[in-house]
């Protein structure tokens, strides 16, 4: 199981946006952060962010109907290249988080998500982007996102 994810306290919601003539396709799910994951201070510890972000892109990507493990059979793989995170607030033991993510471009080679983390009171506390890239199973070389992916996202990010 991948820390800090308990499905019984998981919320998942998603929709379409447009702000700003810009499509966007987000997704989001609630995370209560486990007194484990916690450091001495009672913060979240640092480490554990990048796999609540995980979380929530696994389930962004399961609400379009695409879970990995499905693309795996298919013969993908989606390893992360980047990972950026902004550190605003602290999340504390006990909170009950709420991630957004954002796919906000069709993917190529590329992939990227954005997200948005949040207290209880709604507050912005974190912040990160993540690109992944497809590569093929076997040979292990990039290719470019598969069309059943584009054709499942052209509805949200093609206006």
């Amino acid at each position: 199981m991948t820390p800090g994810v308990t499905s019984s306290s998981e919320t998942i919601t998603h929709s379409f946006s447009q702000t700003s003539n810009r499509s966007l396709y987000t997704h989001e799910i609630e995370i209560r952060v486990r007194y484990g994951e916690v450091d001495m201070m009672g913060y979240l510890y640092y480490g554990y962010y990048s796999f609540y972000y995980e979380q929530a892109r696994v389930e962004t990507m399961r609400s379009l109907g695409i879970p990995y493990k499905r693309m795996e059979e298919l013969g993908y793989l989606l390893p992360v290249r980047d990972l950026h995170i902004k550190f605003i607030k602290p999340a504390f033991y006990d909170d009950v988080v709420r991630i957004k993510t954002m796919i906000k471009k069709m993917p190529s080679v590329r992939h990227d998500f954005s997200y948005e983390m949040f207290n209880s009171k709604g507050e912005l506390i974190n912040a990160a982007e993540t690109t992944l890239v497809y590569l093929d199973k076997e040979s292990r070389k990039p290719v470019d996102c598969p069309e059943f992916v584009k054709e499942l996202l052209r509805p949200y990010l093609e206006h």
